[in-house]
């Protein structure tokens, strides 16, 4: 398949970067996102979709890359809709100025993934249009042969 250039999914991942850098991963909620149990490379995967688009947005996007880094957020999300354990980490950061300002953050924690995992379904399901698209007849889509997408619309389902 050639570099994805599709407007929708470009529009789709720059929505997906500017939510989570606002409402995901601010600097409220940074701090104890980064203590939860997730691998160094689901978090560089992550940084490239949501920080670093800019990089690819000329050139295109690969597929697979796409599915690696939708996967990872959607392995962040699920880790992350434990918020007995987010919360347990914010009441563990020291008192400050800004304690009401991470109350918030944190009150609007549960909506703000449920927001994430709606438009990464939106892209993931884009993707996986135009890979069957691609494929036609002839050869299996790409999505059927990585194994960590397997599950994934049960990880992105908006509780």
């Amino acid at each position: 398949m050639d570099r994805i250039k599709d407007p929708h999914v470009i529009r789709l991942l720059e929505q997906i970067g500017e939510h989570y850098r606002t409402n995901i991963s601010n600097r409220f909620l940074r701090p104890v996102l980064l203590q939860l149990q997730i691998d160094k490379t689901t978090w560089d995967l992550i940084e490239v979709l949501t920080e670093k688009m800019d990089l690819y947005r000329y050139q295109g996007f690969n597929l697979d890359e796409l599915y690696r880094q939708v996967a990872a957020c959607a392995r962040f999300i699920e880790v992350a809709r434990n918020k007995s354990t987010i919360k347990s980490k914010i009441n563990l950061l020291p008192p400050g100025h800004d304690k009401t300002l991470r109350e918030m953050a944190f009150s609007n924690f549960s909506s703000n993934l449920k927001v994430l995992s709606g438009l990464l379904s939106e892209m993931y399901t884009a993707l996986l249009e135009m890979d069957k698209q691609d494929a036609g007849s002839k050869k299996k889509p790409l999505y059927t042969q990585m194994p960590e997408l397997y599950d994934i619309d049960k990880l992105l389902a908006v509780e």
